[in-house]
């Protein structure tokens, strides 16, 4: 895999989708990546093609193993107090499969900087080197206060918040603020007949 340093926002996507697959963010739904074709399709909808990943075989028991445990230091990381803390834990994973960058030149002749991943690496170690470099490049271009908790009640996701503007605070804005929305609906509408019971 060749990773772009340039284009952080698929790492640091990458590391807040993948914490918040876990069982204690996705209390209703349990585990999000129970199989290997759940991660199959957990990198697909990141738009990583799985030949890309560990030498093109697809992704086993093991390999969900290990990535379970990743989804633990990349939350880790997304919740770190520091900005210092935040860099150091990235970078323990972008080592992680991680090379010397490379500047090659991309299709329209521009020089880019890539990271390449070592020959054999697991899909576990490959996302770790992409998730450590996106969060690096997080905190270089977007600062430490990017990196945040959703504000959805009883939500325990996170997330890096790469938009334009920097106003993002659900983790999973289809789904927490879609939530909270209907929630507030149901409690003005609750207020409102319980006004109207008063009056009368």
């Amino acid at each position: 895999m060749r990773i772009s340093i340039t284009d952080y926002a698929l790492g640091a996507a990458v590391a807040g989708d993948l914490a918040n697959t876990s069982p204690t963010v996705q209390t209703t739904a349990g585990e999000a990546l129970p199989t290997p074709e759940a991660l199959t399709r957990f990198l697909a909808g990141h738009g990583l093609r799985l030949d890309a990943l560990a030498d093109g075989r697809p992704p086993t028991a093991d390999d969900v193993r290990e990535v379970h445990l990743l989804r633990r230091e990349a939350r880790g990381v997304v919740e770190t107090e520091t900005e210092d803390q935040a860099v150091a834990g990235a970078a323990v994973l972008a080592r992680r499969a991680g090379l010397s960058p490379v500047l090659d030149r991309d299709p329209s002749g521009r020089w880019q900087w890539h990271v390449p991943t070592a020959s054999g690496a697991s899909p576990a170690e490959e996302l770790a080197t992409l998730i450590g470099v996106g969060l690096l490049g997080a905190v270089r271009a977007l600062g430490h206060g990017r990196f945040r908790a959703c504000v959805a009640p009883g939500c325990r996701g996170v997330f890096v918040d790469t938009s334009r503007g920097g106003r993002r605070i659900y983790c999973m804005p289809d789904l927490c603020g879609n939530r909270l929305n209907v929630a507030n609906h149901r409690a003005r509408h609750r207020l409102g007949s319980a006004a109207g019971r008063e009056t009368l």
